[in-house]
């Protein structure tokens, strides 16, 4: 009896089911991607479109009663009373025009109440000797102040965080909170009216990163697309040359 016998270098027969299944998989997973995709550019457009309602409606007055963050992000507000120099927050590496400065971080306490605002009051240049820190012009007795309600933003810190002095590299308000002890609102004010105190307040339009998800998504559906065309092509090149090889006749025959 004859037996067959097989190299042990010649090459294993790769399942047939296995390029499809790999390119089911690919079609899914990077379909799935540009969708998530296209569904952060949606929610970003709705944040965009709240943001510039917002502002375009008529503010909303800051009072000693506690308010949820969401119900005043991105809203035009404005509040009275006086600011605490004392508790105010200098928010480091802020640049304008090439030159490093401070963003001044001050509690505003509204009316008598126990109730603070946060309010970003602007940007002061930091001069030429960092030690040195800037004289913060602030105005006393009542005033009032307007401008929109920004939530402060997720960040990372790698180092051990020294919240011991003005000079601080994020703010949260519950860092701010332990710091000082007052009672804060949810938010930080982005004040936009003037109170002649020399701060610069040319905030910008927030970047909302719509054009980025956008991008992405094409980037997805374009490896979607691509896996597509090549499992179509080498599958008809496999098919082709196949049929080539079965139409060519065996040895001997003419």
């Amino acid at each position: 009896m004859r037996r067959e016998t097989v190299q042990a270098n010649s090459p294993r027969k790769r399942p047939r089911w296995l390029p499809p299944l790999a390119a089911i998989i690919g079609v899914a997973l990077t379909a799935a991607a540009g969708n998530w995709q296209l569904d952060r550019a949606h929610q970003k457009e709705r944040a965009q479109e709240a943001y510039d309602q917002g502002v375009a409606h008529a503010p909303v007055r800051l009072s000693a009663t506690p308010a949820r963050a969401e119900d005043l992000r991105l809203r035009r507000v404005e509040a009275e009373g006086e600011f605490i120099p004392k508790d105010a927050i200098l928010l480091d590496n802020k640049t304008r025009n090439g030159v490093t400065g401070y963003e001044v971080i001050m509690p505003l306490r509204i009316g008598a109440s126990s109730m603070h605002a946060l309010v970003n009051r602007g940007w002061i240049a930091a001069g030429p000797e960092r030690a040195r820190l800037p004289v913060i012009i602030t105005p006393e007795g009542v005033v009032r102040v307007t401008g929109v309600a920004i939530v402060p933003g997720r960040f990372l810190e790698l180092a051990k965080v020294d919240d011991s002095g003005p000079v601080w590299q994020n703010l949260t308000i519950d860092r701010f909170v332990a710091r000082t002890g007052l009672q804060v609102l949810p938010v930080v004010v982005q004040q936009r009216n003037d109170l002649d105190d020399g701060l610069l307040r040319a905030w910008e339009r927030p970047d909302f990163g719509i054009a980025k998800h956008y991008g992405y998504a094409v980037q997805w559906f374009s490896f979607c697309g691509l896996i597509i065309f090549l499992y179509v092509f080498f599958h008809v090149k496999r098919s082709r040359s196949k049929k080539n090889q079965e139409d060519v006749p065996p040895p001997g025959h003419d």
